[in-house]
Order: structure tokens, then sequence, then C-alpha cells
């Protein structure tokens, strides 16, 4: 074989090792965004640069694999129905406190999982991993629960806030919006 013959070689060796390289990061990059979905472009966003990003989501994954989560039981998928439900009706004569309800609710819920509760961040880093698609409904109610406990939530707000956080209840209690009675919107 030639000189030329073996640098041809090496060559395309190295073209393949590259591509297969391109690709295998392609994919992972394409996995981060389809579990993620808009808590990826989030991070992305928030973060210095893209691979930074992923590496936080990648890490978060990790952590999450840590976690001890279970499963409710039928008998408490029913009482946290059953309470959601009570905290939609209570929203028609007294907004503020149906919002502090459901924020209360919503930590109790997640505690039930199994998720850590002690610090915001790290509760809202764990939840991304499996909850991402409403984990933006979740910092929004949770911000207008904060407003509202200093009294600068409208009505609107509330209101919207008992939304956001109907949608993460349902996400959490494995159910759909629809299974879950919404007397807010009378």
């Amino acid at each position: 074989m030639s000189s030329t013959q073996i640098l041809v070689i090496v060559l395309i060796a190295l073209v393949v090792i590259v591509l297969v390289g391109v690709g295998w990061y392609l994919m992972r990059r394409q996995q981060l965004q389809r579990r993620f979905g808009p808590e990826y472009d989030r991070t992305v966003a928030e973060g210095d640069n893209r691979l930074a990003a992923e590496r936080e989501l990648r890490q978060r994954e990790r952590r999450h694999a840590e976690l001890e989560l279970k499963e409710l039981t039928p008998e408490a998928r029913e009482r946290y129905t059953a309470q959601w439900d009570e905290i939609q009706a209570r929203f028609v004569d007294a907004p503020e406190n149906a919002v502090g309800a459901a924020d209360d609710l919503v930590t109790q819920l997640i505690a039930d999982r199994g998720y850590p509760t002690d610090d915001y961040a790290e509760q809202l880093d764990h939840l991304s991993v499996e909850h991402a698609r409403t984990l933006g409904n979740y910092r929004d109610a949770h911000e207008i629960s904060l407003r509202n406990r200093e009294g600068k939530a409208t009505t609107e707000q509330l209101r919207q806030a008992v939304l956001h956080y109907r949608s993460l209840v349902a996400d959490l209690l494995g159910s759909t919006d629809d299974a879950t009675h919404d007397s807010t919107q009378r």
C-alpha cells in the first residue's frame, strides 16, 4: 500500500469518527430537548452557553435518579383530587385564600411524591426532569402566590395562578387537566 492510500484511509477514518461524534452529540441534545421541552430552552437562554446548560440538565437527571420517588396510593390520589376540588370551589368566595391553599397543597403533593421541598430552586430542578411541561406554570403560579402574600396580586392573576397550579396538580397526580374540575372558569 502506498503512503497516499494510507493517508486517504486515515482521513476517511477521521471523518467517520468526527461524524459519529457529531451524530452522538446531536442525538444527546435532541434527547435533552425532548425530555425537558420548554425547560431546555429556558435553561439555555439563562445559561452562559448551550454546552453549560446541557451539562446542567444532565446533572439534574443524575440528581433526580438518586431520589426515592413514589407513586401515590389510589386513596391519596382521591384525597388530593378532593382537596383540589375544594380549593377551586373556594376560589369564588376567597381567591386570595384559595391561591395560598393551592400553593400549600402543591408543596405537600410534591413532598408526598418524594421530592425535596426545603429549597425552592432545588425543587424546581428535580421537578424539571419529569414535569418540565408544567414547570413554567408552577413558576408563574408560585410568583403570583408570593405577590398575593404581599397583597399585590389582582383577581385575574389569582385566577391564572389557580389554573397554573391545576396543570401541575394534574401532572403530579398522573391525570389530565380535564380530570380536574374547573370552577375558576365559570
